[in-house]
């Protein structure tokens, strides 16, 4: 029996908590770094990109616990449910006195990651993002499909958002986004603008689009165009004299028409081209170049619009696509550039080193004899585009 007269054991401390992971610092690094990209990992420092480039940051490398841990302080229930069934989520978040970031949160080797792209609060201009002028007239079009496109981390969001910004400042329309995530915050300037977030403001992509119409649109921005039921509405919506935006992961116009066609199955092939040649206002294809003369990268950009002679390639079965000489042919009179020409205009204004306009030109070998001054006197398209500035 226990001795009543001598003093109780004192208790044993409590196993203290696991402190939360700070990951509102990492973000203010990738913030005070100007990165793009913030990566996390198991048995990985935390890793963002700058300038396209992945650099480790000086902390530790991440333990499972604390990855856990970030999905518990920033996942919202939905999302979290969607992880748990299909090992993946996509969100956004705002961390007050940080930033906004899109999130990708996935499983790899049987543990949790992240992506976390920052997101400007505020959409730039397409002057500020140095995007071509006629991306301005393209952004007032009445009515039809445009497409912007590249691949990821191109740019192709923050080129959709400051078209919209554009046509907040100078349209007064009803504007409705279907995004997931949503993005770029656009409060009203002249426009009515509603955003909704898949998961949040709606059930799915195609439970959105089945009734935007409804919804009195002037203007409707798709995420992305994913799948052909998401396809066959954006065309219906600009066949019926609605202005459509929209995104898809290709490299080029001539890559993002023939995408579009794949959609359909041989026996559709005369009805859809029919519909894209008519519907299809223009497509901007992104690559995003680094600079030469400063820190950063400046985006190339390729620009087809629907001219006559492009909706008649489109509808044409019996001819192949020939985007790239209707390009040419459409850069004076219609403000069309090919990648070479953006890179052109670029390398002579001193923005990107040689190396890298010819590593990112879609032909080589004809980049560098345009720069040497070897061009066929009477293609005039490139007269624009190679000024030397220090001439």
């Amino acid at each position: 029996m226990a001795d009543p007269t001598r003093p109780a054991a004192p208790a044993a401390p409590a196993a203290s908590a696991t402190p939360p992971y700070n990951y509102k610092a990492i973000l203010q690094q990738m913030v005070q770094q100007n990165a793009s990209d913030l990566h996390l990992k198991v048995g990985r420092p935390p890793t963002v990109r700058i300038d396209g480039e992945l650099r480790g940051l000086e902390l530790p490398p991440i333990k499972p616990e604390d990855l856990r841990s970030i999905g518990e302080q920033i996942m919202p229930p939905k999302q979290r449910r969607e992880y748990d069934a299909e090992k993946e989520a996509d969100f956004a978040i705002g961390v007050p006195g940080v930033g906004r970031f899109r999130v990708n949160m996935y499983q790899q080797r049987g543990s949790i990651a992240y992506a976390f792209r920052a997101i400007a609060f505020q959409a730039l201009s397409i002057k500020d993002l140095n995007l071509p002028p006629v991306l301005e007239q393209i952004a007032l079009r009445p009515r039809g499909l445009v497409l912007v496109t590249g691949i990821t981390g191109s740019g192709k969001s923050t080129a959709l958002a400051s078209m919209v910004q554009y046509v907040n400042e100078h349209r007064h329309a009803n504007v409705i986004t279907i995004e997931d995530p949503i993005e770029f915050l656009h409060r009203d300037i002249n426009c009515h603008i509603n955003q909704r977030e898949i998961g949040t403001d709606t059930g799915s992509f195609a439970q959105a689009l089945r009734r935007v119409l409804r919804q009195d649109p002037d203007i409707v921005l798709i995420g992305e165009i994913r799948d052909l039921e998401t396809l066959e509405i954006a065309l219906k919506a600009a066949d019926t004299g609605h202005l459509v935006f929209s995104t898809l992961h290709t490299t080029d116009a001539t890559q993002t028409i023939n995408r579009v066609l794949s959609f359909y199955p041989p026996h559709q092939q005369a009805d859809v081209r029919f519909s894209l040649s008519t519907a299809l206002q223009a497509v901007v294809s992104l690559r995003l170049v680094p600079r030469a003369d400063h820190a950063g990268r400046i985006p190339a950009c390729e620009v087809l619009i629907n001219t006559a002679a492009v909706q008649d390639n489109i509808r044409d079965m019996n001819k192949s696509l020939n985007i790239p000489d209707l390009i040419r042919d459409g850069t004076v009179q219609y403000g069309m550039q090919s990648f070479d020409q953006s890179l052109m205009n670029w390398y002579r204004k001193g923005v990107i080193s040689y190396e890298n306009a010819v590593f990112y030109s879609t032909n080589p070998s004809e980049f560098a004899l345009k720069v040497q001054g070897i061009a066929g006197t009477s293609d005039t398209s490139w007269d624009s585009f190679s000024q030397d500035v220090a001439g």
